[in-house]
């Protein structure tokens, strides 16, 4: 009996609270659905403002910018001409109006003022004779004299020519014992009596330069003669060392 009563309680409780979910649920749904339709039937109460700013059109772009001014344009006018490459051209129409070119008289001829014996047509204050006489008449004018330099440069070629007593350089024995060789170029001043001055170096392997220099200044050369007088002479000396001529 207890049994029973509990399944027949439970049946009826489980009745009970179906039904009451129902009614909720319904209940829920109409709520929603009056909530819903509130705003529907009574437009005023919505805001305006709100409204009125969804419905306004948005501002145009702003226009573009204006374009850059134009640089100035220089008009260059040209000038008819009728001369082309040195050469009168040729009238397309003839001009309404021809200008007269007046050329300017020319200046009354000079009196004869020549001398006696010149050339006809000759220039006033000539010579006597013409061209031949003034040719000859120069003849015997005396010639400037030109001043002699006191130095003059003259290459090797020239200045070998010139020399008289040549001492050959010896050997360095280290050098030797190294077997360097080679050639040391010099620059010489030859004086008017053909004595070497101002012996400098220009080249030249470090272990030959001072045997080059012992001999180069015992040469001795002729006068170097200019317009008949002598001169000083700048050039170049090269001494060569080679181990099978030394």
């Amino acid at each position: 009996m207890f049994e029973d009563s509990l399944i027949e309680s439970g049946n009826k409780l489980k009745t009970k609270r179906g039904g009451t979910t129902t009614i909720a649920f319904l209940f829920q749904i109409g709520l929603i659905g009056v909530l819903v339709l509130i705003p529907l039937l009574f437009t005023e109460a919505l805001p305006k403002t709100q409204l009125m700013t969804f419905l306004v059109a948005p501002p145009p772009p702003p226009p573009p910018p204006p374009p850059p001014a134009a640089a100035p344009v220089h008009v260059v006018k040209q000038v008819q001409t009728d001369i082309i490459n040195g050469q009168l051209r040729t009238p397309t129409k003839i001009p309404e109006k021809v200008q007269m070119i007046k050329e300017d008289e020319a200046p009354p001829p000079m009196m004869a003022t020549g001398v006696v014996g010149g050339v006809p047509g000759g220039v006033p204050g000539g010579q006597m004779g013409g061209v031949l006489g003034s040719i000859i008449s120069n003849a015997n004018a005396p010639v400037p004299h030109v001043a002699t330099p006191q130095r003059v440069r003259v290459s090797q070629g020239v200045t070998s020519g010139l020399l008289l007593r040549r001492i050959n350089p010896s050997y360095p024995p280290l050098a030797r014992t190294a077997r360097i060789q080679g050639k040391v170029l010099l620059q010489a001043q030859i004086s008017k009596n053909g004595d070497i001055q101002n012996l400098q170096v220009l080249s030249g392997h470090p272990m030959l330069i001072q045997s080059a220099l012992d001999a180069v200044k015992q040469w001795k050369y002729r006068p170097y003669y200019l317009n008949g007088e002598p001169v000083e002479v700048d050039t170049t000396i090269e001494v060569n060392f080679t181990l099978a001529g030394g």
